[in-house]
C-alpha cells in the first residue's frame, strides 16, 4: 500500500457491483443521509482553457457509512470531495451536508458550518508543533469555545490508541502517531461526516494500515461517516463501498470492496492498467 499522512482542517469563527451512479432526488435528503449531491458541476476557465473538473455529478452519502472515492490523475476526485465538503464553489448544481444546501449559505455560515459539522483528514499532518497531542486534539473545539464531551473524548482517544502519549509535542511523536492525532481531532467534536484525501499517502504501511482500521472502526463502532480519496486499492478495501470517476463523471460503483476487485476495477479507467 502506498503511504498515506492525515492533517485536519479547522476553522475559526467568523469568525456486490452496480454499474449506474446513484440516483439523487432534487429535495432536502433524508435523515439517513449525511451528505449529497445532484448535478454538480465545477469549471475552470472559460473559452478554449475550459475545463470541467466536474460534469453533472449525482452522488449520496449515507450516514455510518465508509465511502472510497477512485478514480485516473485528473478524474475529478478531489475535486468533488472539496465542493461536496464546501471548500471550493460550485460551478451549477447543488449540495447538501445534512439539510443545508451550501450554495445558500453565506461565508460566514458555510465557515460555522465546517466547523461545527464537517471533520478533514488531508495529506498533511497540519499539527501545531507547541501544543502537545491532547492540545492539538481539542483545539478545533477550544477555538469554537467550546468543551469536549468528556466520555466522548477518552472514548476517541482509546480508539486511536494514544492514551499514552497525550502529553508529547507533535516531534516527539511518530508519522504514525501524529496520523492519530489528527484522526482524533476531526472525531471529537462528532461530526456528520469526515472527508479524506489521501489520508495514508505518506506513511509506511504498518502506520497506513493502523490509521485505517481506526477510520473503519470509527464507522462501525462509532458510527461515524467517512468519505476518503485515496488512488491506493488497498486503502479502498477498508470501506463499505468504492465510488469510480473518470472524465469528471462517475462512471461505476463496487460494494463491500477488495483490494483485488478495486484493482481490477480501474484498470478499466487507467490507460494500460496504470492506477496512480
Amino acid at each position: 500500500m502506498d503511504e498515506l499522512p492525515l492533517c485536519v482542517v479547522f476553522e475559526q469563527e467568523s469568525p456486490s457491483v452496480t454499474a449506474s451512479p446513484l440516483a439523487v432526488k432534487k429535495t432536502a435528503p433524508a435523515t439517513a443521509v449525511a451528505a449529497h449531491a445532484v448535478d454538480l458541476t465545477k469549471v475552470y476557465g472559460q473559452g478554449e482553457t475550459r475545463v470541467a473538473a466536474l460534469d453533472g455529478v449525482s452522488v449520496e452519502f449515507r450516514r455510518a457509512e465508509f465511502t472510497a472515492i477512485m478514480g485516473p490523475s485528473g478524474s475529478g476526485k478531489s475535486t468533488l470531495m472539496h465542493c461536496v465538503a464546501g471548500l471550493d464553489t460550485i460551478s451549477s448544481g447543488h449540495a447538501w451536508i445534512g439539510e443545508a444546501e451550501l450554495s445558500t449559505l453565506d461565508e460566514q455560515q458555510l465557515t460555522t458550518l465546517r466547523r461545527d459539522k464537517v471533520g478533514f483528514i488531508f495529506q498533511a499532518f497540519n499539527l501545531l508543533p507547541t501544543l502537545n497531542a491532547l492540545e492539538n486534539i481539542t483545539l478545533p473545539l477550544d477555538i469554537a469555545g467550546r468543551k469536549p464531551d468528556k466520555e466522548w473524548l477518552d472514548l476517541v482517544i482509546k480508539q486511536v490508541g494514544l492514551s499514552q502519549r497525550l502529553r508529547h509535542r507533535p516531534t516527539e511523536l511518530s508519522g504514525g502517531q501524529q496520523q492519530r492525532v489528527a484522526v482524533a481531532r476531526a472525531l471529537v467534536g462528532k461530526p456528520e461526516i469526515i472527508f479524506a484525501d489521501e489520508p495514508t499517502g505518506n506513511l509506511d504501511s504498518r502506520s497506513g494500515a493502523d490509521v485505517l482500521g481506526f477510520l473503519r472502526n470509527s464507522v462501525r463502532e462509532l458510527g461515524q461517516t467517512i468519505v476518503m480519496v485515496t488512488h491506493a486499492p488497498v486503502a479502498a478495501a477498508y470501506a463499505d463501498r468504492v465510488v469510480y470517476l473518470a472524465d469528471g463523471r462517475i462512471v461505476d460503483e463496487l460494494r463491500k470492496p477488495t483490494a483485488d476487485a478495486v484493482l481490477d476495477r480501474m484498470k478499466q479507467f487507467e490507460p494500460h492498467g496504470r492506477t496512480s
